[in-house]
């Protein structure tokens, strides 16, 4: 038994038609083959590569995390004398995992890692997230190594990534008492200490998860007399120099394997990372794009396992004589979960394309000069990125929790009960549409992509490429949707109001996403039409329901009607 050979629809999204791109880039032609001997030679071979360390990912999900996820799941991490101390099983996952040489796999070989693009990342993470969505938030901060890849000197990747390749943990310490989601008023102060040539940070980090972390990337206002994001630097922080102690791990209603601290610094020794006064401008902007790419595969592995749960149970159960899978009711709730799932899984695995092309290219581009053409497909797929981010993570996160809201519900009366595995995904999946931005802050990311008409311009690019003969049937229906969108937004704009447009906001993202995914589930479903056929035509269904009602309430509502809703 494997997780990953038991996913075809898994394997179907690593055969993207720009796969082939993006092993190329990321290998940079297979230039390591000759410097390391497990490095690939070609395209053939780093597909096997990636089928294989898929296979390892597959086994250990099934045979360690799963199995020690309700153990996680009701002892915790516990805290005493200012230290973290892991649930055994997340510390055994750890174990596994390193030894298995799953730590940083995105960072180049030479510095310990296994190079894989993002794409193949998310694969990983959305296994790993079905098997324990808690253990994910501890193993996928060590991707955070990405940023001192991306904006540390060399000094500093030399220093400490291969520590993270090497089993290491991260946490990204944003968060506090008076700064959430607006962290321009961060106040952590990091003042320069001229004896001993290094920062110091003093004050407290709230909700930070994983809080106990070997390495800290912290956001912290470096600029005396300041009080916006321009103030504000990265700074790494390495636990071996002590000065940061947790004060508490926060009780919380899911995720109980990653614990989220309190942290106070006190004088703790710390390295700029980057350049002053870009830390939240730019780094952490970075740093939160591929944190909400993360929490997209963590909603989209959650949803996977809401499906297989209320699948299992349904055909597990008797009422009335039959199994509860062959009542319409029920039959319907589980082919809704499973299309949602396959709809985030296109837009997560397109989204995921699109960052490797870009990242990569910017990688080379510190390497050499790029070519034209090469600055031009670069902007083309950072562009694209930068819109299907907040469209996976915000609908993915949504969808996360309706489908663990539905898994409950199959269950009926024993989904209630904690000895059932759905009560657990449920409490998991709450803080998806949460944390690294609420979903209405995902609307705010997202909009401007929509009325610049960016989402109706990548549909119709989508519905440029084959389509299965039989399947044809959807692509005016597709249509129809993106001209009622097109429609909506035009009424929406006429008013030339704001906060008309903000009221709105969220109704014509959905619209925009509901088109979006509709289009590429069809993309996906035309290579294996008997794979996604299903899934395909009860979310097409969907995605026009929802559609026509988003459209019909705001042809319906006007500025004024809409003021009805200020508190």
């Amino acid at each position: 038994m494997n997780w990953y050979n038991e996913s075809p629809e898994i394997k179907l999204r690593l055969q993207h038609p720009l796969m082939q791109r993006v092993a190329e880039l990321k290998e940079r032609n297979y230039a390591d083959a000759d410097k390391f001997d497990y490095a690939p030679t070609d395209f053939a071979d780093a597909m096997d590569n990636y089928d294989k360390v898929l296979e390892i990912v597959g086994d250990i999900c099934e045979n360690t995390i799963a199995p020690n996820s309700e153990g996680v799941d009701k002892t915790g991490p516990k805290c005493q004398d200012g230290r973290v101390t892991y649930a055994p099983g997340t510390a055994q996952n750890l174990q596994i995992c390193n030894q298995a040489g799953l730590s940083a796999v995105e960072m180049p070989r030479r510095l310990g890692g296994l190079n894989l693009p993002v794409t193949v990342f998310c694969a990983i993470s959305e296994m790993v997230s079905r098997a324990d969505a808690g253990f994910q938030n501890v193993w996928g901060l060590q991707s955070c190594a990405g940023t001192i890849y991306e904006f540390g000197t060399e000094e500093q990747r030399q220093k400490f990534i291969p520590r993270i390749c090497a089993g290491q943990t991260m946490s990204m310490d944003l968060t506090e008492p008076d700064a959430g989601s607006d962290l321009q008023n961060v106040m952590l102060k990091a003042t320069f200490d001229e004896q001993e040539n290094c920062w110091r940070l003093n004050g407290v980090k709230r909700f930070i998860t994983n809080g106990d972390s070997d390495i800290h990337l912290v956001l912290a206002r470096s600029e005396e007399g300041t009080h916006d994001g321009r103030g504000l630097s990265m700074f790494i922080y390495d636990k071996r120099d002590g000065g940061v102690n947790v004060r508490r791990i926060e009780d919380k209603m899911g995720i109980h394997g990653s614990p989220t601290c309190e942290l106070v610094f006190s004088n703790a020794k710390a390295e700029l990372c980057g350049s002053r006064k870009l830390g939240l401008i730019k780094y952490v902007m970075s740093l939160m794009n591929s944190a909400r790419l993360g929490i997209a595969t963590q909603s989209v592995g959650i949803s996977d396992a809401a499906w297989h749960e209320a699948l299992s149970y349904a055909q597990e159960r008797q009422q009335f004589g039959k199994p509860i899978i062959q009542m319409p009711a029920v039959s319907e709730m589980i082919s809704r979960i499973k299309a949602k799932l396959e709809a985030n899984r296109s837009l997560l695995y397109e989204t995921a394309v699109s960052v490797d092309i870009y990242k990569a290219l910017e990688d080379i581009a510190r390497e050499r000069t790029l070519t034209p053409e090469e600055r031009q497909e670069c902007k083309r797929y950072s562009r694209i990125a930068d819109a299907l981010t907040p469209l996976s993570k915000g609908m993915s996160s949504e969808y996360a929790n309706q489908n663990a809201y539905d898994c409950i519900q199959v269950h009926g009366g024993s989904g209630f009960m904690r000895d059932y595995l759905c009560e657990r995904l449920y409490r998991d999946a709450r803080i998806t549409s949460i944390y690294e931005g609420t979903t209405q802050l995902q609307v705010v990311a997202a909009i401007r992509y929509v009325t610049t008409h960016v989402y109706t311009q990548l549909v119709q690019d989508i519905l440029q490429q084959p389509v299965a003969d039989e399947l044809s049937a959807f692509v005016p229906r597709i249509n129809a949707m993106t001209e009622l969108l097109e429609k909506s937004i035009e009424l929406v704009s006429e008013a030339k109001d704001q906060e008309y447009l903000d009221f709105h906001a969220r109704r014509l993202v959905e619209m925009a996403a509901n088109s979006v995914m509709s289009a590429l589930l069809l993309r996906d479903a035309s290579r294996n039409p008997e794979l996604l056929r299903n899934s395909l035509s009860i979310y097409v269904d969907y995605a026009e329901a929802e559609t026509i009602r988003n459209s019909a309430f705001i042809e319906k509502s006007s500025v004024e009607a809409a003021k009805a809703y200020s508190c």
